[in-house]
């Protein structure tokens, strides 16, 4: 449920970057029923994992793999340091879910 959550989120954020400030009706569209599918996952995926560790794992893989869309469907390049940052992110995913207790 949590990588599903992670799609419809990051689907979500592509849809909102076309919808041009929510401008265009069938972005818009797009982007508000996935970002309710994706809630609605995510709140599902919370009920068998901690709150902290499941928000911290959705939202940093959310934020990678939405910069990943930038860079495939917008044409939008990360210098060095966003590539760094990207990767930290990756880093403290990891380190959430490797060495995370209950009480994140």
């Amino acid at each position: 449920m949590l990588v599903l959550a992670v799609v419809f989120g990051t689907a979500s954020n592509s849809f909102a970057n076309s919808a041009n400030g929510f401008t265009k009706l069938f972005p818009s569209i797009f982007s508000a029923i996935t970002i309710i599918l994706c809630m609605y996952l995510l709140s599902q995926a919370m009920k068998y994992l901690p709150v902290g560790i499941t928000y911290a794992t959705f939202a940093g893989i959310c934020i990678v793999a939405t910069s990943f869309v930038g860079i495939i469907k917008f044409d939008q390049i990360p210098n060095m340091i966003t590539m760094i940052g990207l990767a930290l992110i990756i880093a403290g995913v990891l380190l959430v879910n490797l060495f995370g207790t209950d009480g994140v």
